[in-house]
């Protein structure tokens, strides 16, 4: 059994995916080729929004924003404690400084009332200037925007949505990637919707910021290839990774995403009542880039993973270490009394497969393996 099968969703795909493959190679044009404009404006329609930008990983669709909003040294930026390194990396990279906000115990997400409380401590130590907060719309879920909004604006801070995880989630019908000032997804293979390497894209409906990401994208050029008008990076999209992405989109969303949500649902009616099962908030939808199970105890997830891994079963732990206790991270916390959340979950929490392709049997076994070794929770 597959965590993420790739395999079958490329045998399924094959012809589709082998004939924008070849499409490229004939025109030749590997560098924005036809095919990155046309992914660029369907995923900006499928999101809602004015622009999106594709660039070649979803670290660089993160820094890009934070540069062209001139993030550096001196600045607090606030994300998640709770999420892969990517996120407080790109405030590091720019200069400024990351501040480790607690989650939310249900969502796994930014705990908005911790986001407050990290602020206020920032501005009372008065080293950092806050600017900007990137939550993160960990495992297919989007975070508290209305609350997390609402702080941001009230202290004058910029928000990036971090939905590498999160394309084809919703709020209200308003699709992840459309929160905020900016926002950021990847296209890793791994995730909801992934190309076959490094890949990602930048949503915006900010007319000025889109053009300064673009600059930014190609090396800072201005109207002039060769007239650089500001320090850029190399942050292209592949045409070859947009040629597969646009096969891979149509399959998203006509099949795809609703499978993804009934794996979800088959999970969650099976394993409610045994390990604590993911929470959906009302009115949100999640795009289930993982399925995360919580165990009563780290004993209790040693005990499933092996009993899984016995009958053939892959799982994952994300994540094993919160971000503040990171040896990278070390010099950038304040108190590890400040992540209490953050600390239990990594202890507890762990993912069993989550794929389109799933089948039915493969899920009655997995919920089976789990019901044989766990209690009735009280």
């Amino acid at each position: 059994m597959q965590f993420v099968d790739l395999k079958t969703q490329y045998e399924k795909l094959k012809v589709d995916i082998d004939e924008g493959i070849r499409k490229v190679l004939h025109h030749g044009k590997f560098i924005m080729g036809p095919e990155v404009a046309e992914l660029e404006e369907k995923l900006a329609d499928y999101v809602g929004v004015k622009h999106c930008i594709s660039v070649s990983s979803g670290t660089d669709a993160l820094l890009i924003p934070l540069m062209a909003w001139g993030v550096g040294p001196g600045d607090a930026v606030f994300v998640p404690d709770f999420t892969f390194v990517s996120t407080s990396e790109v405030a590091c990279l720019t200069g400024a400084t990351p501040v480790f906000v607690d989650i939310d115990r249900k969502t796994f997400n930014m705990d908005p009332q911790s986001l407050e409380k990290m602020i206020l401590k920032v501005q009372k130590m008065g080293l950092l200037v806050p600017k900007a907060v990137i939550p993160v719309d960990l495992f297919g879920l989007p975070a508290n925007y209305e609350q997390i909004t609402q702080i941001a604006q009230k202290y004058g801070l910029k928000v990036l949505e971090d939905a590498a995880q999160g394309f084809g989630g919703e709020i209200h019908g308003k699709k992840a990637g459309s929160f905020g000032d900016a926002a950021a997804t990847s296209f890793f293979p791994s995730k909801p919707l992934g190309c076959y390497g490094d890949g990602g894209a930048i949503f915006t409906s900010d007319d000025a910021l889109a053009e300064v990401m673009k600059s930014i994208r190609s090396h800072g050029q201005g109207r002039d290839k060769y007239d650089n008008v500001r320090i850029g990076l190399n942050a292209r999209l592949d045409t070859l990774q947009a040629a597969i992405l646009l096969v891979k989109m149509k399959a998203f969303e006509e099949t795809e995403l609703e499978a993804r949500n009934r794996c979800a649902h088959m999970y969650t009616d099976g394993l409610s009542g045994y390990v604590t099962t993911p929470e959906v908030p009302e009115g949100y939808a999640s795009s289930w880039a993982q399925y995360s199970l919580l165990a009563e105890s780290h004993e209790q997830r040693e005990l499933l993973q092996r009993k899984l891994a016995e009958n053939h079963v892959p799982t994952m732990v994300y994540y094993a270490k919160p971000l503040h206790r990171q040896t990278v991270n070390r010099q950038y916390t304040f108190s590890g009394d400040d992540y209490p959340a953050a600390d239990d979950i990594s202890e507890r929490i762990f993912s069993i497969p989550m794929h389109p392709y799933l089948s039915t049997e493969n899920i009655h076994h997995i919920i089976a393996i789990i019901q044989e070794n766990t209690g009735k929770l009280v």
